[in-house]
């Protein structure tokens, strides 16, 4: 089961007990440039709305009733970012356009470990992109279907589906209860986060952008620790933020600033000192796509807003770790 509340998808195992539960949001942030340099993390600059497909059906598309879901505003070339946040371990599916962002294979239900095509949560506090590299992914940028940019065409030659789908599977009972055992033996440990009419013709997807250090990591558990017969799942349409006031009435997030407007104010990026964690190497159908910029270079056009930025003031958070009491 999933729910909405407060811009927050809630994906329940027990409905009564929503520590048995996983939540996942889209973060607002900066466009890092598109210029194949490596850049830390961006900051978080906010959730996204996120409305019930359901509430406005007869103002979108008729497919995007029919898959359901939830949806959100996104500017032409803006990127954003998940976050997931879970006390109770789940294995985590995400796909764009139905192409897995972690394999670069076509969508599927089932989970794999040959490759691994999913997240583990709560180890995996965050995904900001396609992974293209051990260590690196190319940032979702969020793009009109039909253009020929996003992963979905690049990959398979057609525009068809677009959005966000996302899979959420439990951690079976009998390993949770000896995960959880081992847990209890450790010292006390907490988490950083970052903080910080018809529309078919408008319908956006994801395509990849510059590039970022940024890990998935490998499943410490195992395939067989996670209940596939518990799966939760939904459909996360991305709406361009011009029709997003014609569908519902409101307005939209405004622009993010540029990664130079924001690196020349001395405002701090992150870096997420994860150096013990190992990670999935990348998936090759992803590390040959062309990014956004490369895709406009080729057709005779130029991205706008992306100048290189030499990031000053990087903060390095510290995924888990014991809590510095320090002199009072």
């Amino acid at each position: 089961m999933v729910t909405l509340e407060q811009n927050l998808l809630t994906f329940h195992t027990d409905t009564d007990n929503l520590l048995h539960s996983c939540q996942i949001s889209f973060q607002r942030t900066l466009r890092i440039p598109d210029d194949n340099q490596e850049y830390p993390l961006p900051p978080g600059l906010g959730h996204y709305p996120l409305l019930h497909v359901d509430d406005y059906r007869h103002r979108l598309p008729a497919d995007w009733f029919t898959h359901g879901g939830v949806f959100f505003p996104m500017y032409q070339a803006e990127a954003m970012w998940i976050s997931f946040s879970s006390l109770y371990p789940y294995a985590v599916k995400i796909g764009a356009g139905k192409i897995n962002a972690v394999t670069g294979k076509a969508w599927s239900n089932v989970l794999s470990d040959d490759p691994q095509d999913y997240l583990v949560v709560p180890d995996q506090d965050w995904l900001d992109g396609f992974s293209v590299g051990k260590g690196l992914i190319r940032q979702f940028i969020a793009m009109p279907l039909g253009d020929g940019f996003t992963a979905e065409e690049q990959i398979t030659g057609k525009a068809e589906t677009g959005g966000l789908q996302i899979c959420a599977y439990p951690m079976k009972k009998d390993y949770y209860d000896q995960w959880q055992a081992e847990l209890n033996k450790r010292e006390d440990e907490i988490t950083f986060m970052r903080s910080a009419s018809m529309v078919t013709e408008d319908s956006m997807g994801f395509a990849p952008g510059g590039l970022m250090r940024q890990k998935i990591y490998t499943d410490p558990h195992g395939i067989d620790a996670w209940d596939t017969t518990v799966m939760s799942r939904c459909f996360v349409h991305i709406i361009n933020s011009e029709q997003f006031v014609r569908v519902t009435g409101c307005a939209p997030p405004q622009r993010p600033v540029s990664a130079s407007d924001y690196t020349r104010a001395g405002l701090p990026w992150f870096d997420l000192y994860d150096h013990d964690k190992p990670a999935v190497a990348g998936a090759p159908a992803l590390c040959k796509l062309d990014s956004v910029a490369t895709k406009m270079i080729k057709s005779g056009t130029a991205l706008t807003d992306n100048a290189p930025v030499a990031p000053t003031q990087v903060v390095q958070l510290k995924q888990k770790g014991a809590v510095v009491d320090g002199q009072w």
